[in-house]
């Protein structure tokens, strides 16, 4: 039974495919379809439209067609951004101030909580249909009692129910359908915590690679939703990139010479197309120095394997963009695209991490289904790519897919914090092809849906009393106008932190709570701390965060 589920989710993508003649007798809405897509640990300048030389034709053509924001944020982590994403709340107040464990404290439950509402909820009651598929990581993780047990699940050789609490589960959060992972980390070729709607998968085809079957059961929901007559809303939460490193074969050879150059040649070429194509202002914004610039990559002995892992890493994000395509394509052939928004951003950084020391545990598994040992290749011995290898792209190769900014997913700092975002709505979205100026955070798409949706917050929620909105609508960004955005954004995560203002930047890092100033409007990669000269700046975004860590259930050095 489950084989055939996931068959028939897996083919989606080829299914169903509905005639242009049937499209037009769909009741059309002034109101449009939604499609939000995410992808895991991507760079700043990692896809083609924000400069990188990955191929990404399709996410490319959105950007011609729409809008890129230059100042977008997500929280530098994945289940917090992915919090605050879905509930247009700081993701402290959302229940994810870390990861997923249950910390017993109000801003740390490790789950979303009971006093917000998810954009599912919020555009079901309004009349839209909804479905998701992707990485979920809003959910407390169940975990067996012992290591040899938890590596046994992971392993696929012993099954279980549930991977958190049902009622976490997407289909108990608004989301009428629901493929994917509960967990955060995945085997691409084989994933654990892998559900369709509620009920485990407990064995995958032949041939299966987890972004294609995210992105085509999206297209099955399109093909689906638009035989009716409601809007749907589309969550589409990719794994890819994040490690660990592993792509199909046709999508690594065609990078497999691209990465032989090393760290400068690309992180160079990709700021001179971050300039030219007027992403950032080389005055207000230049090329930070590269991290751990000590060793060159005439002299690193691993040049091999890092050509190839980043190799590998730029298969991901093709093969994600391909997937994107089908999307699109499903949109077309349903009549749909013209009045629907996609929406396309990051949830972090590129990952510094070395997962490769992280070894085996938790939710790292040690062999395959069929026995096959997982290597961890610390020695960087093993090469990057099969199911059979968990390694990640490290800090180096992260700091370029972050150009121009300074450090990566879990920091403050912009190479953190600053996404690339695509808006495309060919009915909706003026000065096509532009550069939006607008800050914003990934709180303010709750706000810009409802707008959109005509739905309403609610005040009270299943008998629960929901906490006020704290985003702001994107829609002025959409129609043209100019909007500042937040006068002050605010970020805490395992005690990174950072206050910002219009013009300033007070940051901190997770292992030197020292606060650094930077004037942001002219210092965009955070090279002169301004700290010394402006200490009644300083004071002030202190006080600041303070009295917002105070009312967003922050409890900071705990």
């Amino acid at each position: 039974m489950h084989r055939s589920i996931l068959i028939h989710v897996f083919l989606g993508g080829l299914l169903l495919v509905c005639s242009a003649a049937f499209s037009q007798t769909r009741t059309s809405s002034a109101r449009p379809n939604i499609i939000l897509i995410m992808a895991d640990d991507l760079g700043y300048s990692d896809i083609g439209c924000y400069g990188g030389e990955i191929r990404t034709p399709n996410l490319d053509k959105l950007a011609a067609g729409g809008l890129r924001f230059s100042r977008f944020y997500n929280t530098s982590r994945c289940c917090p951004t992915r919090a605050a994403l879905l509930t247009g709340q700081y993701n402290h107040n959302a229940g994810i101030g870390e990861m997923t464990t249950d910390r017993h404290r109000p801003g740390y439950r490790g789950a979303l909580g009971r006093d917000v509402v998810t954009i599912a909820e919020v555009l079901k009651e309004a009349g839209y249909r909804t479905a998701m598929s992707g990485k979920w990581h809003v959910s407390n993780t169940i975990e067996e009692p012992t290591p040899q047990a938890q590596l046994d699940w992971l392993n696929h050789k012993t099954d279980r129910p549930l991977f958190s609490p049902i009622d976490q589960y997407p289909l108990n959060r608004g989301f009428e359908k629901y493929f994917g992972t509960i967990w955060g980390v995945v085997d691409f070729f084989d994933p654990f915590s892998l559900v369709s709607g509620t009920e485990p998968v407990k064995q995958v085809p032949d041939g299966y690679y987890h972004t294609d079957a995210i992105n085509d059961t999206a297209a099955k929901y399109v093909r689906e939703f638009s035989k009716g007559k409601q809007p749907f809303f589309i969550y589409v939460a990719q794994n890819a990139p994040h490690w660990p490193l592993q792509a199909k074969p046709a999508d690594i050879e065609k990078y497999k010479n691209t990465y032989t150059q090393g760290w400068d040649a690309i992180r160079e070429a990709r700021y001179a197309k971050l300039v030219q194509y007027g992403l950032i202002d080389p005055k207000k914004a230049p090329l930070s120095p590269r991290v751990k610039n000590d060793l060159s990559w005439e002299n690193n002995p691993d040049k091999a394997w890092d050509a190839r892992a980043m190799a590998v890493h730029a298969a991901m994000v093709d093969c994600m963009d391909q997937g994107i395509g089908r999307i699109v394509a499903a949109l077309k052939e349903t009549g749909e695209l013209d009045n629907t928004l996609i929406v396309f951003l990051s949830d972090n950084g590129a990952s510094p991490e070395d997962c490769s020391r992280y070894g085996k545990g938790f939710d790292r598994p040690g062999e395959t289904r069929d026995g096959k040992e997982i290597v961890y290749p610390k020695d960087k011995k093993t090469m990057p790519g099969p199911q059979t290898t968990f390694a990640s792209i490290g800090e180096r190769w992260a700091n370029v897919a972050n150009t121009p900014y300074q450090y990566a997913k879990m920091e403050s700092y912009e190479g953190g914090v600053r996404t690339p975002m695509i808006a495309y709505w060919p009915a909706g979205i003026k000065n096509k092809g532009k550069i939006a100026q607008q800050t914003g955070h990934v709180m303010d798409f709750m706000a810009t849906f409802i707008e959109l949706a005509g739905a309403t917050y609610p005040a009270e929620y299943n008998g629960n009393k929901i906490l006020p909105q704290q985003g702001r609508s994107l829609v002025t960004a959409f129609k043209g106008g100019k909007s500042g955005g937040h006068e002050y954004l605010f970020n805490e995560h395992f005690n990174a932190r950072y206050a910002r203002s219009r013009e300033w930047k007070l940051v901190s890092l997770t292992k030197d709570t020292t606060w650094r100033l930077y004037r942001i409007t002219e210092d965009e990669t955070e090279l002169n701390d301004l700290a010394a000269q402006y200490p009644e700046v300083v004071k002030d975004l202190q006080a600041r965060w303070r009295q917002w860590a105070a009312e967003n259930r922050v409890l900071p050095k705990r």
